[in-house]
């Protein structure tokens, strides 16, 4: 149900990079199983006679499944990669820039990664549903009595459940702030109905160029206030390309 959803919110991101380009390309990156390439096929890409979909995979097992699997359908525009995120940004294999990027219930820093992927690759939309994100929730732990001192804030992260679902919420704003203050502009809505998904939040970016003027000051002002400096370069922004503030 929810990849069939998420099917929903791509649809327009496909028609309008169809409508582009003679040969669109779509990434998934953490594509596990690649539910979501293989639907994207069979529903939008397989009745027409170019695009195609990549599946970035470090686990060469489910690789090597997903090939099979194209193969037996006939699939012949889905390939699948099995490389690293540092990898996948350097890849001869891939081409830049490419027109839209996905990542669906990427665990923890892979929605991170996939976001590094996309702004390297100039990608013109990127589709996330982040999934447990833990690395600021342990570092907002890690830093908890040193915040104590800082600042009365600390009192949003003091128990333990709320470092974690703080933590969460926190790491998703960031991330819309660095696709803001890289030109993108961003949407987030709810995916599907939370009886279905915990982690059913979903962050769409469509590159504009234009740059939201306060948002790289508002990121690290975030991060400083939350005494998380230490995590300032995982949200660096990256404006691909020349750019202009609105």
């Amino acid at each position: 149900k929810q990849v069939y959803h998420l099917y929903q919110f791509i649809e327009p991101l496909l028609a309008d990079a169809f409508a582009h380009g003679d040969d669109p390309v779509l990434v998934d990156h953490g594509a596990g199983k690649s539910y979501l390439g293989f639907i994207l096929y069979d529903l939008y890409f397989k009745a027409r006679p170019a695009g195609r979909i990549y599946g970035i995979e470090t686990r060469p097992e489910l690789v090597d499944t997903s090939r099979a699997l194209a193969d037996r359908l006939g699939f012949a525009r889905m390939h699948f990669l099995n490389l690293t995120v540092d990898a996948s940004i350097a890849s001869p294999e891939l081409p830049t820039p490419v027109d839209i990027v996905t990542a669906l219930h990427a665990c923890d820093t892979a929605t991170d990664d996939a976001i590094r992927f996309a702004l390297a690759r100039r990608a013109g939309a990127i589709v996330l549903v982040p999934c447990c994100q833990a690395e600021i929730a342990a570092e907002l732990r890690r830093l908890k009595n040193e915040s104590f001192a800082k600042t009365a804030l600390s009192e949003l992260w003091r128990h333990p459940i709320h470092t974690r679902e703080f933590g969460s919420q926190v790491t998703n704003a960031l991330r819309c702030l660095q696709l803001e203050a890289s030109g993108y502009q961003v949407t987030v809505t709810e995916l599907v109905g939370w009886e279905h998904s915990m982690k059913n939040e979903l962050i769409i970016a469509r590159h504009t160029g234009q740059v939201r003027r306060d948002a790289q000051e508002r990121l690290e002002t975030l991060l400083h206030q939350l005494n998380l400096d230490t995590l300032r370069q995982r949200f660096a922004p990256l404006p691909w390309r020349a750019t202009k503030e609105k």
